[in-house]
């Protein structure tokens, strides 16, 4: 009973000890967030926005704890390398030229660097940081990885990331219509992005974009009823 009451107790320590440890990678996720947020207002709601959509993706895919933790990291941090770019490019109106646009791309890497610095967890993040903007076709960067060869997270931010960027404004050019943007997702399907996750996605935002569509009508029927 002594050595049962001993190990029951040391293997709660270990649980208090891996939750806090959990709890602690949290929030180093979260201040880096703040961190991207406040170097640049978009890119820091973009990826608070994409951590939601790929959320649902991994959830539906059936993904398990620790891939859809790094999912959940890896989305709010895809963009975190992006602090290192100059504000003059992030923020410039219009396309980059080739200069600028390898300039942008050394995101990935410089993201992976600076998560490699946390250590532990973060370090596996970093790689999902860093194959955000691999295509399923193998045409990506950095490394030019292809198909399954991409970490599954990655693929699913890399999805969540394309339609979040689709739908959105910014000040030099409109969001596209949903109806526009879900085409766009399936033309990319197969080549830019894994199809199985875009289909997944697809079926996540039509739900959600179905519901918002029943409650404004319901919304306009009560508004009536009253008038």
């Amino acid at each position: 009973l002594i050595l049962l009451h001993a190990f029951a107790a040391e293997r709660l320590q270990r649980l208090e000890q891996l939750v806090e440890l959990s709890n602690a990678y949290r929030g180093t996720a979260m201040v880096l967030g703040d961190v991207i947020e406040s170097d640049d207002e978009y890119t820091g709601e973009h990826c608070k926005s994409v951590v939601a959509l790929a959320l649902g993706v991994a959830d539906a895919l059936g993904l398990d704890s620790a891939q859809r933790r790094r999912v959940e990291f890896g989305a709010l941090l895809h963009d975190v390398g992006k602090v290192a770019i100059p504000k003059n490019i992030i923020n410039k109106r219009g396309p980059l030229d080739a200069e600028e646009w390898e300039i942008i791309k050394t995101h990935t890497v410089e993201g992976q660097r600076m998560l490699d610095t946390v250590g532990g967890t973060m370090s596996d993040v970093g790689r999902i940081v860093r194959a955000h903007h691999e295509r399923w076709d193998g045409s990506g960067y950095p490394d030019g990885l292809a198909g399954e060869g991409i970490p599954v997270e990655s693929r699913i931010v890399a999805a969540c990331d394309t339609w979040h960027a689709m739908t959105s404004s910014r000040s030099y050019r409109q969001a596209m219509s949903f109806d526009v943007a879900l085409a766009e997702l399936h033309t990319v399907a197969g080549s830019q992005l894994d199809p199985v996750i875009v289909a997944v996605l697809a079926r996540l935002v039509v739900a959600e974009h179905e519901a918002k569509a029943d409650l404004i009508a319901a919304s306009e029927v009560l508004r009536q009823q009253s008038a």
